[in-house]
């Protein structure tokens, strides 16, 4: 633990006190319970220390030609090594823009194996998409506190489908859990939505809060026309995210030249500096992001484990197990066992999984060897108690580390977090 003396702020220190201490939790507590309940098969991978000391991450998402490429080099200052740009989707891959003393690209299998990487987990995903993944390291000083991920341009039709022959859709989600803020780019002549677009959207619920907007290449319009596509973009984006809040959209040119258009460059340049300054801050957030994040995974395992308890108490004893395992896979049963559950542990509706891949996953396992709550793998309920110990107690009371973060703070930021997420889902699930 950082002491007085260690060359670190204070905010430093706080920052490491904090990644320590959710790290000791997830560890000690998170991680047994999602071994024992197979947590990675229904949700998501188990993490790793190396994941939680990493750097801030943004991820760019948007359809081909948006300028994903050239917003990065606008980013750094400079190029980078692996970099594509062009007209036609030039973008087949992942990319990790990290920083380095030395520019090179190093492949996806090297990378996930890597000393310090935080990208252990995305060999999970099998040699067809480490194929088409490469870290760019750059000596760049912006990614000193600061990684970028670029992803594969959204293709249209068939095309999204068939050229990827990975888990398109897995890896996505994979990162957008994992990193401080999404940027979703367009441009004013790529505004429309496409299935495809709002497919990659979708895989992004439960992330909401991280998505900020940015409509690129806008000094390629006049100052009415801005207004329109500004509008139709608002109007887009109300119909795919399904949220009370607005998305903040950003307006810009994020390229090596000045806004070109003079009647809209004060406003392109105001927009774009505000962004920047977005970017500035997410080291500082960094710490409180984790921990967020940690929360949500908190919530999403409590409900999962209960879910399995469940389940493993409605299987007779003896005979008909197969019989009733049948019954219960079927999406109306499964919806009902989570009704129960939720009426019976005072769950969150938000926090329940997906019914129909939680059927899908189930399917290939024996109802009668899920854990119990209060059984030996989780140690007689001590590690559930020690699980709502951490999210009542142990996390506020790390965050009063951070500068300007009491205890009462920390508690209402939780709760606050908890109550928006639980509220946006309860309408959606309706487990009432």
């Amino acid at each position: 633990m950082a002491q007085p003396g260690d060359g670190l702020t204070e905010e430093e220190r706080g920052h490491k006190i904090v990644i320590d201490g959710i790290k000791a939790i997830y560890r000690n507590v998170v991680r047994p319970i999602e071994e024992a309940t197979k947590f990675e098969n229904f949700t998501s991978n188990t993490m790793t220390d190396d994941e939680f000391d990493a750097a801030p991450m943004l991820l760019l998402v948007g359809p081909y030609s948006v300028g994903k490429t050239s917003f990065i080099r606008y980013i750094l200052g400079r190029e980078f090594p692996g970099q594509r740009v062009g007209p036609e989707p030039t973008t087949d891959r992942f990319m990790a823009v990290m920083y380095g003393e030395n520019d090179k690209t190093i492949p996806g299998n090297a990378l996930t194996v890597a000393p310090g990487s935080p990208f252990g987990g995305l060999k999970f995903f099998g040699n067809n998409f480490l194929t088409r993944f490469e870290g760019s390291i750059v000596n760049a000083p912006v990614l000193e506190k600061l990684t970028l991920v670029d992803t594969p341009g959204v293709l249209a039709g068939e095309k999204q489908r068939l050229n990827r022959n990975y888990d398109f859709d897995q890896v996505t989600r994979w990162f957008a859990e994992r990193v401080d803020l999404i940027i979703l780019l367009f441009d004013p002549y790529k505004l429309d939505i496409s299935d495809e677009l709002a497919s990659v959207i979708l895989i992004l619920k439960g992330n909401e809060n991280k998505v900020r907007c940015v409509l690129n290449k806008a000094d390629q319009i006049g100052v009415q026309q801005l207004m329109r596509v500004y509008g139709a973009l608002m109007w887009s984006l109300g119909k795919v995210f399904d949220t009370p809040e607005v998305l903040r959209v950003y307006i810009g040119s994020f390229w090596d030249q000045p806004p070109r258009n003079p009647d809209t460059a004060p406003l392109l340049q105001s927009e774009m500096e505000d962004l920047l300054n977005d970017l500035r801050e997410l080291p500082r957030e960094s710490a409180i992001n984790k921990v967020n994040d940690l929360v949500k995974r908190i919530r999403l395992l409590r409900a999962h484990a209960y879910v399995l308890h469940e389940l493993r108490d409605m299987m007779p004893k003896m005979m008909g197990m197969a019989k009733k395992q049948r019954q219960l896979l079927d999406p109306q049963a499964m919806a009902d066992v989570f009704r129960t559950v939720y009426h019976k542990r005072h769950l969150p509706p938000g926090d329940f999984p997906d019914i129909r891949k939680f059927v899908r996953v189930a399917t290939d396992m024996n109802f009668s060897e899920f854990p119990r709550v209060d059984g030996s793998r989780l140690k007689n309920g001590r590690l559930m108690e020690e699980l709502d110990r951490a999210v009542d107690a142990d996390i506020p009371r790390l965050m009063e580390s951070l500068p300007g973060m009491t205890g009462a703070g920390a508690n209402k930021m939780l709760k606050n977090a908890r109550d928006a997420e639980a509220s946006a889902a309860a309408d959606e699930e309706g487990y009432k």
